[in-house]
């Protein structure tokens, strides 16, 4: 990381993103986002460099080592633009608009991204990272600065004119009519299944080639293709995935979470930043596999993902942080890896040398003359030691957390401690459902405190308004639909917890907000902005599922449950209606897909409503109702004000339950034995 100058401070010196800060003593002056950079290029007649990063990003690191504190590049930069640094995790919207024109300029994209603007924020060239000097293919930094400048005062009507051609096809491609779909039917889900199985895989799980991403929703998909339509294969894809990542470099097996993905096609090198999001969404995963197999060591690894988010990840007030960086003194990975004399100098030569052994730790080292932990051949060590499972899961939890205290000694890596709606909704998400599932009260209270957090700093009650981002005391930037789709269906998962209505009411007007703010009745659909957000050179919708599922499908879910759960067929309806304006998208792109593909499954067998009321056996039952893998089912309680909950006695003094689907209702079930068979047929 870039060491702060003493000579220089530019404008994002007042930002409270840390990615902002680590720029604001750059030579370069950096503008944020906002009317003052905008007014001094119309005002100077200067063309834009955009900038456009987060705090966890490697090459974003490099490039500002490389040509932001590069004091000849910093007064090219100055001298000839107006430049503007943007945290896309504080403006997603702004990160959405100018990723989409890189891609089409140059087919691909990624961060750091480096795109040049007219004053007017028409895109007109772009890319990703620049080298400081021409290197694989690419042009140095300097040279292409220097070419936009020229271009700027010598062909200026050429460049406008390409300026113009390149906004006019982002706003078709960002705003333009969706196509015209059918409505889809629950087979889809099997189709995508069919495409999922040719990129899958078999080897080392996952899918696709290097770099090597997680694909959750996919995964997901393959758990509820497997209880629809009894396909054995999607079953194994997903254990086999899961038990190749558990066991690999990309996991942390001292501190627990998952890196954010894999450079080679084995999982064993990661790029070792930790995202908020990754993990919260590998949690509902491991759940569900756990839900289905039943197989404990989906259930340790979501207690050990939950109990490094706790420790490191959770703020004073329950609020949850947004990542953790790749880098520690400048060095990627160098928080997570060991040479082997580390481990013999900590746990001594005979419990040194089998944690090395168990590990693969070597001379040398496995990478980069460093190594990088991940377990073999647990069996086999079990036998050339003598040992028992107890014996070396004992030895393990010691040594394991011997090292962990070694290494918190270490120089750490920056954690960004930006509060995101978003994806501190994902992670009330996660640990409801952990508690739901594994039911450790310390789950419950870690949603709650994050719930309570976001109401408190980030919603307004008399206005019904949502903020999108915290640090520091400042609640900033209208929220996206993101904030919105994935805050409701959390606060869905936390109601059906503890059956509070507060959370319920608090979906009900967020769902009415969206439906208000989002909504797109000219192509059934909802922007990623809302009407009061700020006007960009295009609107853009979030259809497609990257690292996070697209916000309109897990919308589409959450107004699913809230129609059934409120009565409300306003919530349904639109929920519906996106379906069918997805349904190319699902047929045609289904690894895009796989929120939308989960959105199909849920309408298609319906919302499954299960009435609990109190009564003997009460916990028994809701165990029952929680530890099966029913992706449709709600519980609700018989003693909240909803209509659904309505006229549902208990029977002889026990704990009954009602399972109603398109408000028709089965023979009430008071036996912890039937409701289990039951449930398995679901």
């Amino acid at each position: 990381m870039a060491k702060p100058s003493k000579t220089h401070k530019n404008w994002l010196i007042h930002e409270t993103s840390p990615y902002l800060l680590q720029h604001a003593n750059n030579p370069v002056n950096w503008y944020p986002w906002g009317d003052e950079a905008k007014a001094k290029a119309k005002r100077e007649n200067k063309p834009i460099f955009l900038s456009v990063g987060y705090s966890a990003c490697h090459w974003c690191h490099v490039m500002e080592k490389e040509s932001f504190e590069d004091e000849a590049t910093a007064d090219i930069l100055n001298a000839h633009f107006v430049n503007i640094k943007v945290d896309r995790e504080e403006r997603p919207d702004v990160d959405a608009v100018y990723m989409s024109a890189v891609q089409a300029m140059t087919r691909h994209g990624g961060w750091p991204m480096s795109v040049f603007l007219t004053p007017e924020l028409k895109p007109f060239y772009g890319g990703t990272y620049f080298p400081p000097n021409d290197r694989g293919g690419l042009p140095s930094f300097r040279k292409v600065l220097l070419g936009v400048a020229s271009a700027w005062k010598n062909r200026k009507q050429e460049v406008l004119t390409s300026a113009e051609e390149f906004t006019k096809a982002l706003k078709s491609l960002t705003e333009g009519q969706l196509g015209a779909g059918e409505e889809p039917t629950g087979n889809l889900v099997k189709e995508a299944f069919e495409n999922l199985r040719v990129h899958y895989d078999d080897v080392h799980g996952g899918f696709g080639r290097a770099p090597k991403f997680f694909h959750t929703m996919d995964l997901r998909l393959c758990l509820r293709a497997y209880k629809v339509f009894k396909i054995e294969r999607a079953l194994k894809m997903v254990t086999d995935t899961l038990d190749k990542i558990s066991v690999a470099g990309i996991y942390d097996h001292l501190g627990g979470g998952f890196h954010r993905y894999s450079t080679d096609a084995a999982w064993f090198v990661p790029h070792f930043e930790k995202m908020l999001y990754d993990n919260a969404l590998l949690v509902v995963l491991f759940l569900e596999a756990f839900q289905v197999t039943k197989e404990t060591r989906y259930a340790r690894i979501v207690h050990e993902i939950l109990e490094y988010i706790k420790r490191e990840m959770t703020g004073p007030e329950g609020e949850f942080f947004s990542t953790q960086d790749a880098d520690s003194d400048g060095v990627e990975g160098k928080f997570y890896t060991w040479k082997k004399s580390e481990v013999i100098a900590a746990l001594g030569t005979q419990d040194g040398e089998r944690f090395c052994e168990l590990y693969h730790v070597v001379e040398g080292g496995t990478w980069e003359s460093t190594n990088i932990l991940y377990p073999g051949d647990v069996g086999a060590l079990l036998e050339k030691w003598d040992w028992d499972i107890t014996t070396l899961e004992r030895k393990r939890s010691a040594w394991r957390e011997q090292l962990l205290l070694l290494r918190e000694r270490r120089p750490k890596p920056l954690r960004d401690e930006k509060v995101l709606v978003s994806w501190n909704a994902l992670m009330i998400t996660a640990f409801s459902k952990a508690y739901l599932v594994l039911g450790d009260e310390a789950y419950l209270e870690a949603a709650r405190s994050s719930a309570r957090f976001l109401r408190e700093k980030l919603w307004n009650e008399t206005e019904g308004t949502l903020l999108h981002s915290y640090k520091d005391g400042q609640a900033r930037f209208a929220a996206y639909l993101d904030d919105h789709a994935y805050l409701m269906e959390a606060l869905v998962a936390l109601y059906e917890c503890d059956f509070d209505m507060e959370w319920v009411r608090w979906a009900e007007r967020l769902g009415e907000r969206v439906l208000c703010d989002f909504w797109d009745p000219a192509t059934s659909s909802f922007y990623f902005t809302g009407k009061n957000h700020e006007t960009l050179v295009a609107r853009t919708r979030d259809y497609q599922d990257s690292a996070t599922p697209a916000a309109s499908a897990v919308l589409t879910t959450a107004l699913l449950q809230l129609g059934r759960l409120l009565s409300r067929p306003d919530f349904e309806e639109k929920a519906r209606g996106s379906l069918t304006v997805f349904e190319p998208l699902m047929r045609e792109h289904p690894m895009a897909a796989g929120q939308w593909l989960i959105a199909l499954d849920l309408a298609s067998h319906g919302v499954i409503d299960a009435v609990v009321t109190d009564g003997e056996d009460r916990e028994t039952l809701l165990g029952i109702l929680r530890e099966t893998f029913v992706p449709g089912l709600l519980v609700v309680a018989s003693t909240s004000p909803l209509e659904l909950a309505h006229s549902k006695p208990s029977l002889e003094g026990k704990s009954t339950v009602y399972l109603c689907k398109e408000r028709t209702c089965e023979v009430p079930i008071t036996n912890g034995v039937e409701l289990s068979k039951r449930c398995q047929t679901l």
